[in-house]
Order: structure tokens, then sequence, then C-alpha cells
């Protein structure tokens, strides 16, 4: 009787845990905003012709939400959590890491053998996910400081500041961006970029679909990552499957683009169309979409990069 009792209280007490960590805002991907613009993250990007309307800055977001002094914004990044504190990025970091395992393990469907093993299982599988968050966190907090505004990059995109597809000379199939002059004292974006943020348009969304995690870490961001693998999480304890291919760049524009310290972010207004379907992960029955329509969605993608990784997800904004 002591043993179930015990049994019982330390499921409930992981139930809390888990929706404590998951009572930040339920945006979903789609639909959603998540993500970090860096010094402009409570800013809202300029309207385009591909996404006239006025955009929201990005809503659920680890970056610090204090607005940058003047003559910072262009030129800064957001302060790093101090040492020894849980900041913004762990958190999430360890709710999307964990969360998809305590919520099936409560749900009978734990990871993999261990699942149904009692509470001693339980309790060896949130060391391993703690472990496996706590390794994660020490690489990315040793990450040496990046060079300043007049690094490698700066200096490339400084040496040709209006070269690439703007000024209509590219020949690359890109044919969905519309031209448009990089404005002063902002990065030129080439078409070498546009190829990049196309590829990782069809990647992250298809990589989403696939339920790629090692892909889709590969694309985006540690933040942006873990938002999606709390969706992916949330999903599968649903008994769903979010299933998206097809995807097919329409339309696309540079918002803007600049420098901010020796990295580099891009904000991209993008309209495209893909099959997306939500399954029974059980039966394969449609719940929801049509698999032979597709549909077409207006977003905002920022990227980011840095002169030791290329350009990545960082955020995406409802248009």
């Amino acid at each position: 009787m002591i043993g179930t009792k015990y049994r019982f209280t330390g499921t409930i007490a992981m139930g809390l845990a888990v929706a404590v960590m998951l009572a930040s805002p339920a945006d979903a991907r789609r639909g959603g905003s998540l993500g970090s613009r860096g010094a402009r993250t409570t800013q809202a990007p300029p309207p385009t012709r591909t996404a006239p309307n006025e955009t929201a800055p990005v809503q659920r977001t680890m970056t610090d939400k204090q607005a940058p002094s003047p003559g910072q914004a262009a030129n800064s990044r957001p302060a790093a959590a101090a040492p020894g504190k849980m900041g913004g990025l762990a958190k999430g970091l360890i709710g999307g890491l964990v969360a998809g395992g305590l919520l099936g393990m409560l749900l009978g469907n734990g990871l993999g053998a261990l699942a149904g093993s009692g509470m001693l299982m339980a309790l060896l599988q949130i060391a391993l996910l703690g472990a496996l968050a706590w390794f994660a966190l020490r690489l990315f907090r040793r990450r040496p400081a990046l060079a300043g505004a007049g690094g490698p990059t700066a200096t490339a995109f400084a040496a040709n500041p209006f070269a690439g597809p703007f000024q209509g000379n590219s020949t690359a199939p890109m044919g969905a961006f519309s031209p448009a002059p990089a404005p002063s004292g902002e990065i030129a974006i080439t078409t070498s970029d546009q190829q990049c943020f196309e590829r990782l348009l069809t990647e992250v969304q298809e990589a989403f679909g696939r339920e790629d995690y090692a892909r889709l870490r590969a694309c985006t961001t540690a933040e942006v990552m873990s938002y999606l693998a709390e969706e992916l999480s949330s999903n599968a304890t649903r008994g769903q499957r979010n299933e998206v291919y097809g995807t097919e760049l329409l339309d696309a524009e540079v918002a803007e683009a600049w420098n901010e310290g020796g990295t580099d972010y891009a904000t991209i207004a993008m309209r495209y169309q893909s099959i997306d379907i939500m399954r029974d992960r059980q039966s394969g029955a449609v719940l929801a979409g049509n698999p032979d329509l597709p549909t077409t969605t207006t977003e905002l993608w920022t990227f980011v990069r840095d002169a030791r990784t290329s350009w990545r997800l960082s955020a995406i904004q409802e248009a």
C-alpha cells in the first residue's frame, strides 16, 4: 500500500513538473511566432510586397525583452545568461528534450524498453535526459566569443555591398525572390544566400514532417529546435503525426538583413505551398488537412550565421 501511494505521488509530481515546463504560451509552429532576431527581436520587421501587412514582434522568445538603447540596436547582441543561473534558453532546451519523454512515460509511451518498469526506471529516465540537457548546455556555453563587427563576415559583405541578385544579375533558379536593394548600413544578400534560404525552408519543413531530429538540429538554432521538439513530442503524446511535404517556394523578399557584432541576421518574407496534414499514428487516417491539396502560407523566417556556422533558422513569424 505504501509503495503504491509513493508511486502515485511520484507520478503526480512529475506531471506537475512537466506542466510547469510547458506553461509558456501555447504557440504551435503553424500560426505561431517564435525564436529570436537578435537585438531586433522586440521590433516588428518592415512590411514587404510579399508580406504587406504589419507583422507583430516575436512573441515566444528566450531573448531578453529589454529594448536596446539608441545606437546599440544595429550593433549589439543579447546579454548571455549569468554563469550558474538557468536562463530562458536552458529552460527551453530542457522543456523540449524532456517533455516528450516524460509525457510519453506518464501516458504509457515512455522511451522504449524502459517504459512501464516502475518508479525506479522513471527516475533513471529523468536522470539520463537531465544529463543530456546538461551536456548540451555545456557545449553551448563554451562557444568562444565572436569577432567584432569588422570581422571576416562583415568584411566580405562590405567588399561588394550591392552584389547579388537584387540588381537583376542572378542566374540561379531563384525567381521566387523579388529584387530589392540593400538599405544603407545593412548587409547585402547574395544569390548563394538566397539558395540557402530556399533550401532551409524545404529541409526544415520536411524534416519536421519526418520527425527527423538530427536534421532539424543541423538546420535551426538551439532555441528553435527546442520549440519544434516540444511540438513533435506533444503530437506524439496525442497519438498524432504532422506530415509536411512537397514544399515549394512561391515568392520571397528580404525584409531586412543586418550584422550584430560579427553575427549576421536576415529576415525573409516567404510565401510557399506544401502538403500539410495530421495523421493518426496508429491507423494512418487523416485527421486534418488534405493530402491532395497544397496549402499556401506566408511567414517571415529569420536566419542567422556567424564565423563558425552557416545560415540556420532562428525565428518564424506569422505574416
